[in-house]
């Protein structure tokens, strides 16, 4: 199985994170996987973008720290790194998510 890298909570900037979700691809990614809570696959997340831009979108959350990969046969499941977020950051990612609902 192939291992896809992620940073540690450590090694994870503020500015990383808001850069990630200034886009709003990344930031509906971000949401689905927000109320969802639990993890999705890719091709739960398309969002009807080519593959190549779905795999830049995700390769920025994953270096942002916002979310996790794992890959599970031919299946990517990802989550969002939401409680490591909220411990580092507190308040950060919940008030993104709330200003987010209409």
């Amino acid at each position: 199985m192939r291992q896809i890298k992620h940073p540690t909570i450590e090694q994870v900037e503020l500015i990383d994170i808001l850069y990630a979700l200034a886009d709003p691809t990344r930031m509906e990614i971000v949401v689905r996987l927000a109320k969802a809570g639990r993890k999705l696959t890719c091709g739960e997340l398309d969002l009807n973008r080519p593959k190549s831009s779905m795999s830049h979108h995700f390769k920025i959350l994953r270096s942002a720290g916002l979310v996790e990969t794992v890959v599970d046969g031919t299946e990517h499941m990802n989550a969002l790194r939401l409680e490591e977020i909220e411990q580092k950051y507190p308040g950060v990612l919940e008030s993104v998510l709330k200003a987010t609902q209409p």
